[in-house]
């Protein structure tokens, strides 16, 4: 951390909303560069994600957090937790919705955290592309009388559309303050983290509903190989069950293969390296109910 000539502003923005209504997406936007995986399945986050903006009078520190929901078992009340706890202790709140949703009871619980809160809030209306925009009008309206927004944006975090006027918007919000990070560091995650969750994104696309959100990928090996412009990755994907493992392998190992072939494309294009990526599958019974196995896995 350094220290910045007088007006450079800085601060944190935790970016929250029920799940599925597109921060992750909206968040690689925001950097230009996918670190936070996305599908169109619900709780696919499950960890607190920073993602680092940087630009000549300004360093904004985005908090991607898993979608707020009703939570019954241990890995679903870690990641509720986990989006709870960063809208404390932050400079703004961006609360993300559905351009094509009307409010729900889902969003009025976090509006009604939000209203308790001394932070000022920004109402992002994601996928914004997908409607005309006169029928935000009447959904503005609604949330409006719910609480007093800093802002309230129109937003795709698809084509980027209100991406600059959302930075503009945060930067007047931040206080003064200092370089957190280096200019090229877009991230805190360490490459292994993003490297599980490329596999873990690939899993959710691929397996489809046949396989439920008892998935976990660990990296057990990254080894760098500069002479040869080469990342050797091995990586475990556990499972709940042995059904689960047959589904995951595929016939012949092909949806294995699928999965890895896809993975390792996104994992070579953030490294900027070739990579050999191998995968194993492990049955690990009733992982997301353990106290232990959550904690190796990352979720504590």
């Amino acid at each position: 951390m350094s220290t910045d000539a007088k007006g450079f502003r800085s601060g944190f923005v935790s970016i929250v909303g029920r799940p599925n209504v597109g921060k992750s997406t909206l968040l690689n936007a925001l950097l230009g560069q996918k670190i936070a995986i996305a599908s169109d399945k619900p709780q696919t986050t499950r960890n607190r994600i920073l993602g680092i903006y940087t630009r000549e009078e300004t360093q904004i520190l985005f908090l991607d957090t898993p979608g707020i929901h009703k939570a019954k078992g241990r890995l679903n009340k870690f990641m509720v937790e986990q989006a709870l706890s960063t809208c404390k202790n932050v400079d703004a709140v961006l609360f993300l919705v559905e351009a094509t949703d009307q409010p729900g009871g889902g969003d009025d619980f976090i509006l009604d955290l939000l209203s308790k809160g001394k932070v000022p809030v920004i109402l992002g209306i994601n996928k914004a592309d997908l409607v005309d925009k006169p029928a935000l009008l009447p959904l503005i309206a609604a949330y409006a009388e719910r609480l007093d927004f800093a802002g309230i944006l129109p937003l795709s975090g698809l084509t980027g559309e209100g991406v600059e006027g959302l930075i503009d918007l945060v930067q007047g919000l931040l206080p003064e303050g200092p370089h957190y990070y280096p200019e090229d560091m877009i991230t805190d995650q360490p490459e292994r983290f993003i490297v599980a969750e490329m596999i873990r994104e690939q899993l959710l696309k691929q397996t489809h509903d046949e396989v439920p959100y008892g998935v976990a990928v660990a990296v057990e090996r990254f080894t760098e190989k500069p002479n040869k412009n080469l990342v050797v990755i091995e990586a475990v994907i556990h499972v709940e069950r042995e059904a689960h493992k047959s589904i995951v392998i595929g016939k012949k190992g092909a949806k294995l293969r699928a999965i890895g072939q896809a993975a390792r494309y996104d994992i070579e294009r953030m490294l900027g390296t070739r990579v050999f990526l191998e995968l194993f599958v492990r049955v690990e019974k009733n992982w997301t109910q353990s106290n232990r196995l959550l904690k190796e896995f990352g979720y504590e």
